[in-house]
């Protein structure tokens, strides 16, 4: 093996000769190392020692006939590494090998040159073919390029339709004086029990790969609707009446009807909202139609909502509320268990005990700090007090 290098710039590229004969290749390295740095092989073992091992050749010029391993078994060998599959091969061969000629374009070759080699002809056609790689590699570069520059702007359109979407869930929890990272814990437990029944026979048709992503950025406006609620009542500190009550279950709706204005004021469908409007209006619905605020039962209530069900009331008892103490996980539980088959949907209650230890550490990851909520109770209260 020899190599012929050229006073060239390092941009120049880089030509390996394959061919059995001394002559040949004495010719074509001499022909072709006036212009290009050149690596010369006298055998197809030696040609895929030398790509795998230096420089890998920008062209290879490859002879059909050679001993013990030919043209066409090198270049299957070529084409079936990912390091120089696309490395472009011209075939060299006996002028009267037509047949050679076919098999190689076939399978893949960018060009054929015959022999006796003329030099006017191996100088155009490796001219053309490293001017076609060089618009290739310009046109991979660029298409590189491109999908980088898409994937950052999608990643920054994500971001802010992210940063969006919590601002508006914020406007009704920052008027509840008690549900400090409730957002972030149901968002996660949602996930977590969806990636937790994917290929459950019941669940599988409808928590695609698309929901599992969209289901977790449509559960924090699961109470957008409380924004309708009048202060004397969202944040009145105790139990409410009866009456109150009524007045309190309209957020479902309200809820409801403000995505789905989202939804008409929109140019196109976005797909989150639809999942967002079945959450908000149906996640205090019961699977065993004792629920608000249909009277929805089973299967008739939306996945997205039978889910969310789960996790709103999961995380209300495991933390304070101004009427009751935070609940220990165990005994959260328990009746979570308890509601398996009325409250919620049993296959859900029992994806939720199998998953169990990572709500709890969703649940300590994302921690009440008690005192900011002492704050924001106080902040609230005055305010309130300060708009009678």
């Amino acid at each position: 093996m020899t190599t012929n290098k050229p006073p060239v710039s390092e941009s120049t590229p880089t030509l390996l000769v394959v061919d059995d004969s001394p002559e040949n290749l004495a010719i074509l390295g001499e022909l072709l190392g006036a212009s290009y740095p050149v690596l010369v092989a006298n055998s197809g073992r030696t040609a895929l020692r030398i790509v795998a091992s230096e420089q890998k050749p920008d062209l290879i010029l490859l002879d059909v006939m050679m001993p013990e391993m030919d043209g066409f078994a090198v270049f299957e060998q070529l084409r079936q590494n990912p390091h120089t599959s696309e490395i472009p091969v011209i075939f060299i061969t006996s002028l009267n090998a037509i047949e050679d000629e076919e098999h190689g374009l076939a399978i893949g070759a960018v060009d054929y040159i015959t022999k006796p080699l003329r030099p006017s002809i191996v100088l155009a056609r490796v001219h053309t073919q490293l001017e076609l790689k060089k618009a290739r590699d310009w046109l991979k570069d660029q298409n590189a390029v491109l999908e980088r520059e898409v994937a950052r702007r999608m990643a920054e359109n994500q971001s802010i339709q992210d940063v969006s979407i919590h601002a508006l869930a914020r406007l009704a929890e920052i008027r509840d004086p008690e549900t400090g990272n409730h957002l972030l814990r149901t968002q996660e437990y949602v996930r977590t029990l969806a990636l937790r029944l994917r290929d459950h026979p019941r669940f599988a048709s409808f928590l695609t790969e698309r929901n599992i992503q969209l289901l977790p950025k449509s559960a924090p406006l699961h109470d957008i609707g409380k924004v309708g609620v009048p202060d004397h009542i969202l944040l009145k500190p105790g139990k409410l009446s009866p009456e109150e009550w009524v007045i309190m279950k309209t957020h479902a709706k309200l809820g409801r009807d403000a995505i789905e204005q989202a939804e008409r004021d929109g140019r196109r469908p976005v797909e989150f909202l639809t999942l967002a409007k079945e959450i908000a209006h149906y996640h205090h619905e019961k699977w065993d139609g004792s629920g608000y605020p249909v009277g929805l039962a089973g299967d008739a209530i939306p996945v997205s909502a039978r889910l969310m069900a789960l996790a709103d009331v999961f995380d209300a008892l495991i933390c304070r509320r101004v009427y009751k103490p935070p609940m220990p996980f165990d005994q959260a539980r328990e009746l979570i268990l308890a509601g398996r088959g009325g409250h919620f949907d049993p296959d859900v209650v029992d994806a939720f005990s199998a998953v169990f230890d990572e709500f709890i550490d969703i649940a300590e990851r994302y921690d009440d700090v008690h005192e900011e909520l002492v704050a924001k109770e106080a902040l609230l209260q005055g305010w309130t007090s300060s708009r009678r």
